[in-house]
């Protein structure tokens, strides 16, 4: 059974990000995407626009020193423009570890992603982590 458009678009928005792949990202994304970070750290909010996004992107891999990660773990699709994304993200700076489930829920429009909600499975060890 063939994977559905919306659930192989995010899975390659998946693939370019971990492979650091920025044309690829901003080949998916739609100009004035959003993606929506959850916490009362530094990194979270909204970030408006590729160029914002993708430098929130470039904002983990300093923060982490290169450790982020994401492990893509399961796709849902609804058949109208939503892609609900669980993964499992892991870093690590000075001596703080982040091992944690999370989630982003995509908004695509035509053949791009408009729009990124994030979830985490524990927002004080994430605040906690990035501050």
């Amino acid at each position: 059974m063939a994977e559905h458009a919306h659930a192989a678009l995010v899975r390659r928005g998946y693939e370019a990000f971990s492979a650091g792949d920025t044309d690829t990202l901003r080949a998916l994304l739609t100009s004035d995407c959003t993606h929506h970070v959850p916490g009362n750290h530094p990194l979270s909010g909204d970030f408006k626009g590729i160029d914002a996004v993708l430098g929130y992107y470039a904002s983990l891999a300093t923060a982490s020193d290169g450790t982020f990660r994401v492990e893509l773990q399961h796709l849902f699709v609804d058949g109208r423009g939503h892609v609900m994304a669980v993964h499992r993200a892991t870093a690590r700076r000075a001596d703080k570890a982040l091992d944690q489930a999370g989630g982003i829920v995509f908004r695509i429009v035509g053949d791009k992603v408009s729009d990124l909600d994030e979830c985490v499975a524990d927002l004080e060890a994430a605040d906690a982590f990035w501050a």
